[in-house]
């Protein structure tokens, strides 16, 4: 028996709690999920845990910014956002599955079986909730593993869905490190994973799962650009920039790590450095805080060593700090002119923390293919005037989300979220959640008697 020892990257002197984890948990937890299977559809009870979810959200919200350093107001957003997508599903997710008629012909949905939902440490509550509360409206029984980053948040969460009289076996709740993910995505019992994270587990997950004839649902994070073009506001670009980057510390999935400029980027770059250093860093539950810590002190570390090799000009240096005096993941945003693309991980993949590199594009067609020159496809924005040149624009970036003068961050729940390349499998989350969880059937029907007007070519009936 293994223990996680979880301690907040806020302060790492506190000790938020302690979590024993076992390989036997997943045979245990998937066994119930198996047992308590009916393929009964949940809706009224996901309506009832939307219920308990928002009349618990200041606790979830202070558990997800102790457990992974969000400033309250942005923790507070991501509970909010847990209830609403219960009225999401039942209202509108389910409208996706609820099969047609007509004539002879009919569409139905079943649902897939046991799904693992195996959670990101970035949105330790919203995003496995995401996958977790349309599974359950579609029927299936659910084994969720969150990240080994953000325990307990995850059991504040499950405890909700107790106190929503949630069956036994429909949610099981296992705790644990890679081991335990890759044991749960490769259990014969478990009929689907639906995973939120790296580029690197997903393929992780896939091998985990090769010879098997599971639904993989994989959202791989993104590269993701904000391009702004000659005839943009630019205080509103920069503003839109500027939060894109460095919300959340640039953990989000969406977050913009690139923003290429039709223009003088080296302008837009300074001015971006400028906002940045006055962007207020410090513990969660203070008062006027943008940025809190990076989620651990794996990510701070995994962070640095992506600035080391950046070998860009540095409009803005990341440095380490201590608000408050506490000892804890806290570092400030970083700020690269990039004169050339280059095929370098600086420039490819994701670094997952608090950095923008400021590319120049001497036209549209040049930032399109900047923006392009990746090997991820998640999300993107466009800053101009014009709708003409945004639609010319959205329709030539290879990208699953692209939003217009808005930042990159922020996506509805009521349209479709995931993205293209590595970004994705095709399965795109949020309000098209339900169609992951629940595979048609068609149906076509014939009449209940025989017509012996009708028979093929060369049968010949014969009375008995």
């Amino acid at each position: 028996m293994d223990v996680i020892e979880n301690r907040s990257p806020a302060d790492l002197s506190l000790v938020l709690s302690r979590h024993p984890w076992s390989l036997d948990q997943v045979d245990e937890a998937v066994a119930a999920a198996r047992k308590a299977f009916t393929g009964e559809r949940r809706v009224d009870l996901v309506r009832k845990i939307g219920a308990v979810l928002e009349a618990h959200e200041e606790e979830l919200a202070r558990a997800i910014a102790l457990d992974v350093g969000k400033p309250l107001w942005e923790a507070r957003t991501e509970a909010q956002a847990c209830a609403a997508k219960a009225t999401i599903t039942a209202d509108e997710g389910m409208k996706l599955v609820a099969g047609s008629t007509q004539g002879s012909l009919e569409l139905r949905f079943r649902p897939i079986g046991v799904l693992a939902v195996l959670g990101p440490f970035n949105f330790p509550v919203h995003l496995p909730n995401g996958h977790i509360l349309p599974a359950i409206a579609c029927g299936n029984c659910v084994v969720f593993k969150p990240s080994e980053v953000a325990p307990h948040a995850a059991e504040v969460y499950a405890t909700c869905l107790a106190e929503a009289g949630v069956p036994p076996g429909v949610f099981n709740l296992v705790q644990g490190g890679p081991a335990v993910g890759a044991a749960l995505s490769a259990h014969p019992g478990v009929d689907g994973v639906l995973f939120t994270g790296s580029w690197t587990v997903g393929q992780a997950i896939r091998k985990a799962t090769q010879g098997q004839a599971k639904m993989l649902a994989l959202e791989m994070g993104g590269k993701n650009a904000a391009i702004v073009l000659a005839d943009a506001d630019f205080d509103k670009a920069v503003y839109d920039v500027l939060f894109s980057a460095f919300v959340s510390a640039g953990q989000r999935c969406t977050a913009a790590s690139r923003a290429i400029v039709v223009g003088d980027a080296r302008k837009f770059a300074r001015r971006i450095a400028q906002l940045a250093q006055q962007l207020a860093i410090g513990h969660p539950f203070d008062e006027g805080v943008f940025m809190g810590p990076l989620a651990s002190p794996a990510a701070l570390d995994k962070f640095e060593r992506g600035l080391k090799e950046a070998g860009e000009e540095v409009v803005l240096g990341s440095r380490r700090v201590k608000p408050r005096g506490l000892d804890g993941c806290y570092v400030t945003p970083s700020v690269h002119l990039v004169q050339t693309v280059r095929n370098v991980p600086y420039q490819r993949e994701e670094l997952f923390g608090p950095d923008l590199a400021v590319y120049p594009a001497a036209s549209e067609e040049e930032a399109v293919a900047i923006a392009n020159s990746t090997d991820y496809g998640l999300a993107a924005s466009v800053h101009t005037r014009s709708q003409e040149t945004f639609d010319r624009v959205q329709r030539a970036l290879e990208c699953g989300v692209v939003n217009w003068n808005a930042p990159t961050v922020g996506a509805s729940g009521r349209l479709p979220f995931g993205g293209l390349k590595r970004s994705g499998n095709h399965r795109p989350a949020a309000l098209w959640s339900t169609l992951y969880c629940a595979a048609p059937v068609a149906v076509m029907r014939g009449e209940a008697g025989l017509d012996r007007t009708k028979l093929a070519p060369g049968v010949a009936w014969i009375d008995e």
